[in-house]
C-alpha cells in the first residue's frame, strides 16, 4: 500500500523548509483561494488548503462568494489578485457554479500565479515537456511512483480517464518519464482487455469502484485518483480496493492516497510562484 498521507507530510516538511529560506530573504508566499457557491465538497477542500498553508507558513486569503457572482465580478476579483504583490498563487476551485465561464476563468488568471497549471499556457509547456508548473494531481501521482522507486520507463501505462484536470496531464507526465501510455475513456473498445495489460494503471473515471479484479494484471501498480461514494455512502475510489489490493503490486487507498499528495503539490507550486515573480531559478 503506498501511503499518501506519510509522503506528503515528508514534501510539506520539505515545503515548510523552503517557506523558511524565503521568509529571511523577506518574501513571504502569499496564495489566494476564491470560491463561488455553497458546495459542500469544494468548501472542504478549501478549508484544507487553508489548514495546509497555515502549518508551513503560506500566507493564505480565502474570497467566500455568493452564488449570485456574475462573470464581470469573478472576473475583476482575478484581475485584482493578479497585481496583487502579497499574492502568488491564484486558485479558483472548480466546479463553479451554472452561468460562469470557467474557460474564461482561466485564461484570466496570470500564466505565473496559476498554481492549478489550467491555463493554456501552461498546459502548452506541460505538453512540450517545459512546465513552470505541474497539475496537483498528475504531479502528486508522479511523486508516489517516484518515492515507491517505480519508473515508468518502458513500461505499459493506462489512464482511465481524459479529463483536463487529470487524464490528460496525467498521460503527458508518464509519456515524460519514458512510459507508453494509453488513454482510456468512456468510448473504449475492449477497456477491460486494455487495462489487463498495464503495468501502471491509473483510475481517475469518476465511478465508484469501477476498476474491478479481473482489469488488473498481477503485479501492476494500482493508482486510484476517484473520490467517489459507495452504495452505503462511504468514502471509496474508482477502484474496487477490496478485491485489487491482492492482485496489485503498489495500490494507493481512498483515503489516504492520491488526495493528500494533491494538497501537497498545490503547496510546491506556490513556492514555485513565489521564487518565479521574485526572480529566482527554480531546480
Amino acid at each position: 500500500m503506498i501511503d499518501g498521507k506519510a509522503i506528503s507530510k515528508e514534501i510539506k516538511a520539505s515545503v515548510a523548509a523552503e517557506v523558511e529560506k524565503l521568509k529571511a530573504m523577506g518574501i513571504t508566499p502569499g496564495l489566494a483561494v476564491v470560491l463561488v457557491g455553497n458546495d459542500p465538497a469544494s468548501r472542504t477542500y478549501v478549508t484544507n488548503k487553508e489548514k495546509d498553508c497555515a502549518s508551513v507558513g503560506i500566507y493564505s486569503e480565502e474570497y467566500a462568494l455568493p452564488e449570485t457572482t456574475t462573470q464581470k465580478e469573478l472576473l475583476e476579483l482575478v484581475q485584482t489578485l493578479n497585481s496583487k504583490k502579497t499574492i502568488n498563487g491564484i486558485l479558483v476551485q472548480l466546479p463553479l457554479p451554472a452561468g460562469l465561464n470557467e474557460e474564461e476563468v482561466i485564461k484570466t488568471i496570470n500564466p505565473l500565479k496559476d498554481v492549478d497549471a489550467f491555463h493554456p499556457e501552461n498546459v502548452g509547456r506541460i505538453m512540450i515537456g517545459n512546465c513552470r508548473f505541474l497539475p496537483c494531481t498528475p504531479a502528486g501521482i508522479m511523486e508516489l511512483l517516484h518515492h515507491e522507486g517505480i519508473s515508468p520507463e518502458g513500461k505499459r501505462c493506462v489512464v482511465i480517464g481524459r479529463s483536463n484536470i487529470v487524464g490528460k496531464p496525467m498521460a503527458m507526465l508518464l509519456l515524460h518519464a519514458n512510459g507508453t501510455v494509453t488513454i482510456c475513456h468512456s468510448k473504449t473498445r475492449g477497456l477491460k482487455e486494455i487495462c489487463r495489460e498495464a503495468d501502471i494503471l491509473v483510475a481517475a473515471v469518476g465511478k465508484p469502484k469501477f476498476v474491478t479484479a479481473d482489469m488488473v494484471k498481477p503485479g501492476a501498480v494500482v493508482i486510484d485518483v476517484g473520490m467517489d461514494r459507495d452504495e452505503n455512502g462511504k468514502l471509496c475510489g474508482d477502484v474496487d480496493f477490496a478485491n485489487v489490493e491482492s492482485i496489485a503490486s503498489y495500490i494507493t487507498p481512498v483515503p489516504g492516497g492520491v488526495g493528500p499528495m494533491t494538497r501537497a503539490m498545490l503547496l510546491k507550486n506556490t513556492i514555485t510562484a513565489a521564487k518565479i515573480q521574485n526572480g529566482m531559478d527554480v531546480i
